[in-house]
C-alpha cells in the first residue's frame, strides 16, 4: 500500500466518505479500499480522463441550439388553458 492508497473499515468510510471522496476526486488519493471484517468490499477510483472528458462534455452541449423568437416572454405561463387539476381530474 503506497501513501496515496488507503485500507479503510466500513464503518471508518462511513465516518469520513465526504472527506475521502474529496481527497479522491483532487489527486490526493489514487485508490480507496474499503474492508468489511478485514475483506475488501469495495475498491475506489476516480474516473479515468476519458470518462471524465466525456462527463464533462455533456455539459453545455445542447448551448446554442435552441432559439426564442424575438420578444419571447420567458417570465410569461405560456400553457393558457386549464388544468385537469384544477377540475378534479386526476388522469384520463
Amino acid at each position: 500500500m503506497t501513501q496515496d492508497e488507503i485500507e479503510i473499515s466500513v464503518t471508518e468510510f462511513k465516518a469520513k466518505c465526504l472527506g475521502l471522496l474529496d481527497r479522491l476526486s483532487i489527486g490526493k488519493l489514487k485508490r480507496i479500499t474499503v474492508l468489511k471484517h478485514g475483506k475488501p468490499v469495495a475498491v475506489l477510483t476516480p474516473p479515468t480522463s476519458a470518462k471524465k472528458a466525456s462527463l464533462e462534455s455533456i455539459f453545455g452541449c445542447m448551448k446554442g441550439r435552441m432559439i426564442a423568437p424575438p420578444g419571447f416572454d420567458f417570465t410569461q405561463p405560456v400553457f393558457d388553458e386549464e388544468w385537469d387539476a384544477e377540475n378534479g381530474i386526476l388522469h384520463r
